[in-house]
């Protein structure tokens, strides 16, 4: 005999789950439990060779009911990506410039693409590549490559967050224009210096310290390999990195050898 009891409501008192949570939410306790389920009995000693023979079904979770059913809606619609919400800033490139150039006819292909964190002075003008001491460190640390030389023709763009004007002359968005003025220069390798530069390039939001120490081949542009290293002005104020910068260098410099 089962050791299971059942008790019953009370006459004129057969409430529903629903019903009970209902009740308990207003804060008036109902202590009539609902029925318990009988045990089913024992199979026989002729049929329980067969029962122990067939897959156990795993038990069923009781969900226990909601208070007020109500239609499940259908989810959003994700929103198209987007680079940048109206209005923000954007990453912003300028044209590509000649560095070491002494304006006799060379190639300009082939050579060594820099792409700089470079933001624009409060005139909104950008001043000289080697302007400033972190100028004269940039052209220190070319010139150690010995690319000052002109056997490579070397290239700069400007890179930095702003609104683009819509003037030819001015910063472009950076999605719509580095392809284009970068195929235009074929170069052998691409030296991104600072964190903006490295992301924009290498489409990542890591740290620009777990994006360097590597090159990285540019699929968009045939394979070219992106080298990334600190930017002059952080290595100005972080000497420590100096000789981290130095390692890029030379790693960009056998990328591009011819």
């Amino acid at each position: 005999m089962s050791d299971a009891i059942v008790m019953a409501s009370p006459p004129g008192l057969n409430l529903d789950a629903r019903q009970r949570a209902m009740l308990d939410e207003m804060g008036i306790k109902v202590w009539w439990p609902a029925a318990v389920v009988a045990p089913q009995p024992l199979p026989l000693a002729s049929n329980r060779a067969a029962v122990e023979a067939s897959p156990v079904a795993a038990p069923r979770p009781v969900r226990a009911p909601a208070l007020i059913s109500a239609p499940a809606s259908a989810p959003a619609p994700a929103s198209a990506p987007h680079a940048v919400a109206n209005g923000a800033a954007a990453v912003l490139v300028d044209a590509p410039r000649r560095l070491y150039f002494d304006g006799e006819a060379s190639a300009n292909q082939g050579g060594w693409l820099i792409v700089a964190d470079m933001p624009p002075d409060t005139d909104g003008r950008h001043g000289e590549p080697f302007a400033g001491d972190a100028g004269k460190l940039l052209d220190n640390m070319l010139r150690a490559l010995q690319l000052h030389a002109g056997a490579l023709p070397v290239h700069v763009m400007r890179t930095h967050r702003g609104v683009a004007s819509g003037r030819e002359d001015s910063p472009q968005p950076f999605a719509e224009s580095f392809l284009s003025q970068a195929e235009a220069l074929a170069p052998r390798v691409i030296l991104a210096m600072g964190p903006l530069a490295a992301q924009s390039l290498l489409q990542s939001t890591e740290p620009l310290g777990r994006l360097r120490g590597r090159a990285s081949p540019m699929a968009a542009l045939n394979g070219v390999p992106v080298v990334a290293t600190y930017h002059p002005a952080y290595l100005l104020r972080n000497m420590a990195d100096k000789a981290r910068a130095w390692a890029d260098l030379c790693l960009a410099a056998d990328q591009g050898a011819p």
